[in-house]
């Protein structure tokens, strides 16, 4: 039972860091990457599809993006959906394909997104301590239930709080590695 708890929490902890993941990927720093477009929705016959979805997107080099519909009624929307997304782009349509340069950010800018960034880590840790949290309540609803011996539920919770502590250190180290590429100039 409690290695059952520990493994549904592990993965549950692991979705959390995926999920922080897709959240950092979306700041954007001043270099380009194709990632940057993923959640930018685009018109396509009637449904809303990620860009990705209609066009080839590439790195044409460090600070451009390239979108290329594959087809090309679709290009107008493109450039329109990742005006408007909140990312602060401006794409420029040069017939076949779409350039998107990303502008140098400010040093004011970047301290901002800096806070950005924490306060997605620590959202992701409140997950995880609700998560650790969660798993020590099933653990004494166990004890009540008298499923598992108190010797167990110590061991349950220790087991927790160390996938807690592993999860709370890998999201430190995410955000000190966005926090370090935001700051590079």
């Amino acid at each position: 039972m409690i290695n059952d708890l520990a493994k549904t929490t592990e993965q549950k902890m692991q979705k959390s860091i995926e999920a922080l993941k897709s959240d950092l990927a979306k700041v954007r720093t001043g270099r380009a990457h194709t990632g940057l477009l993923d959640h930018v929705m685009v018109e396509y016959y009637g449904s809303m599809v990620p860009v990705n979805q209609v066009a080839n997107v590439t790195l044409i080099d460090a600070r451009t993006i390239g979108v290329q519909p594959w087809e090309k009624p679709m290009l107008g929307k493109v450039e329109k959906a990742i005006r408007d997304s909140d990312l602060g782009l401006n794409p420029s349509n040069q017939g076949e394909i779409i350039r998107v340069p990303m502008p140098p950010l400010t040093e004011e800018r970047r301290r901002e997104l800096t806070k950005v960034v924490r306060g997605e880590g620590e959202t992701a840790k409140v997950a995880v301590r609700n998560l650790r949290r969660d798993a020590n309540h099933q653990l004494k609803e166990a004890v009540k239930e008298k499923e598992i011996s108190e010797d167990d539920d110590r061991r349950g919770q220790d087991l927790v709080q160390k996938l807690t502590d592993k999860y709370v250190a890998e999201i430190d180290k995410l955000l000190a590695e966005k926090e370090h590429e935001l700051m590079q100039i």
